[in-house]
């Protein structure tokens, strides 16, 4: 086939396609807060909702972050430091005491993400926010220092315009059934298996 024939018929099958699309995007009218859920082992859950909030700055909006489970004495991460340059758009806690096998402690860690989550309700119903991150959320959960029903009666509650992600491993089922969103990151290939240490500008 000559090159004018590939281009012909790559214009006619990429006009069937936008035909297409447009009657797809027609029909999508609804705009509202999304429940948006990053679980799975693999890598960049956060980092996924991070490049979120970046989006919500840049159109303006106020962004809430709570940290579950990575402590303050453990966890100072570039993009703290970096969010917290946009000033009062960016409200950025770290509510935990570090990892579950770091403390070793179940009261601590139940009373740290006891206190965190008071802290997200409070920004929930604050009305202050367009979009609330919970990281590492599902941790908390999947240990039961949380009450899924609360959490979730707490979401659906919401102002309808807030938009709220919540990241870590291991996402209960219940959550999944109410998000609008789910995305689980799969392992294929991790450095760290070779012997490479977390590094600056990657993992944290």
């Amino acid at each position: 086939m000559s090159e004018d024939a590939l281009n012909r018929r790559h214009a006619e099958k990429m006009k069937k396609h936008k035909e297409a699309r447009d009657r797809l995007m027609s029909g999508k009218t609804v705009e509202k807060g999304l429940l948006m859920v990053h679980t799975g082992p693999g890598k960049g859950k956060t980092t996924a909702a991070m490049g979120l909030a970046l989006r919500i700055i840049g159109h303006g909006g106020r962004v809430g972050i709570v940290q579950f489970i990575k402590g303050s004495g453990h966890w100072d991460t570039a993009e703290r430091r970096a969010l917290e340059c946009f000033g009062d758009q960016v409200d950025f806690r770290i509510m935990g005491e570090g990892f579950t096998w770091e403390t070793q402690d179940r009261s601590r860690d139940i009373a740290s993400c006891a206190a965190a989550w008071d802290l997200a309700q409070a920004w929930i119903t604050s009305g202050d926010y367009s979009m609330i991150i919970l990281d590492e959320l599902n941790i908390a959960l999947r240990n039961a220092y949380l009450d899924i029903d609360d959490v979730l009666a707490a979401f659906a509650a919401r102002h309808p315009d807030l938009h709220i992600v919540v990241t870590g491993r291991n996402a209960p089922e219940k959550l999944i059934e109410a998000a609008d969103l789910v995305t689980e990151m799969s392992l294929v290939k991790h450095p760290f298996r070779a012997g490479v240490k977390a590094q600056a500008g990657i993992e944290f």
